[in-house]
């Protein structure tokens, strides 16, 4: 049987990032947490922290992590602990919590505990059984899933008017693709590929500043940096006012779905409902 205090100790590391923060939350000493992990790393065979610095969770450990969340959000439900404030962790897109998501997330019956990572690989955090939750781009549930359509965000390739004069000053062509730095979240984002490749024909080797941040994308859009794919949820005004210039009047649409584990879908039923309601009020339909 898995040692639950061991696991709150376990999650309360991961999410202060010391022993010490995990031990003032706990409300017991430092060696004490110290030697709940000892124990349940031996009984687990396994490392379960990796020591660092900084601190940081093995894989193993972010199993045992989300385990211990669900527990406590199925106990919560039946209130077998009322006091407890279980946590949830949901992976997303940096796009979506930065224009629509985070209006669904104060509905989260706990603690919301975020993964951010690309729509196309959001699901392999539910394959691994590391979230309860996730918005993802596939259409098909995986297994032991429940699927929810939620809509499409429209991306637009743009920059803005002086990088279009500057470097595109015979029309957006493959050649000048070649030559001219694209703006990308990071080594998963395919985006600018995939709108590439659907008006051009054919794969071409982008020059590219990676910005790992969603406002921050769409500011050094607007800064001239590059060009880039922006969700046109975050650029309306700009693409208004003429700050930023689409480089080719067709959007590219991106249909995204909210995946949660089935035995989570009771007690996360709120949370489902709130961000179905948002994707609704955002998202083409």
């Amino acid at each position: 049987m898995i040692d639950y205090p061991a696991l709150a100790a376990l999650a309360e590391i991961a999410r202060r990032g010391s022993f010490d923060g995990a031990a003032q939350a706990l409300g017991i000493t430092q060696p004490a947490v110290s030697q709940r992990i000892k124990s349940l790393e031996a009984k687990m065979g396994q490392v379960l922290l990796d020591r660092g610095p900084p601190i940081a969770p093995t894989e193993a450990g972010l199993r045992l992590i989300a385990h211990w969340g669900q527990v406590q959000l199925l106990e919560a439900g039946l209130e077998v602990t009322p006091t407890a404030r279980p946590t949830i962790r949901i992976a997303m897109n940096a796009d979506s919590l930065a224009s629509w998501a985070i209006a669904a997330l104060p509905q989260a019956p706990g603690l919301v505990d975020l993964v951010i990572d690309d729509q196309d690989h959001a699901e392999g955090w539910l394959r691994a059984g590391l979230v309860s939750a996730a918005i993802t781009a596939q259409r098909g549930p995986v297994a032991g899933c429940d699927s929810f359509e939620l809509g499409a965000m429209r991306y637009i390739a743009c920059a803005s008017p002086d990088f279009i004069a500057a470097h595109f000053p015979d029309g957006v062509t493959a050649q000048a693709l070649r030559t001219v730095p694209a703006l990308i979240f990071n080594s998963k984002d395919g985006l600018q590929d995939l709108w590439v490749r659907q008006h051009f024909g054919s794969n071409i080797a982008l020059p590219c500043h990676l910005i790992p941040n969603a406002e921050a994308f769409v500011q050094a859009t607007r800064l001239g940096m590059g060009w880039g794919m922006n969700p046109e949820l975050m650029i309306a005004e700009d693409l208004r006012s003429g700050r930023l210039v689409p480089l080719h009047p067709a959007s590219l649409d991106v249909r995204l779905y909210w995946q949660i584990a089935r035995i989570m879908a009771p007690p996360l039923a709120p949370l489902t409902r709130a961000i179905r309601r948002a994707a609704a009020a955002a998202l083409i339909q």
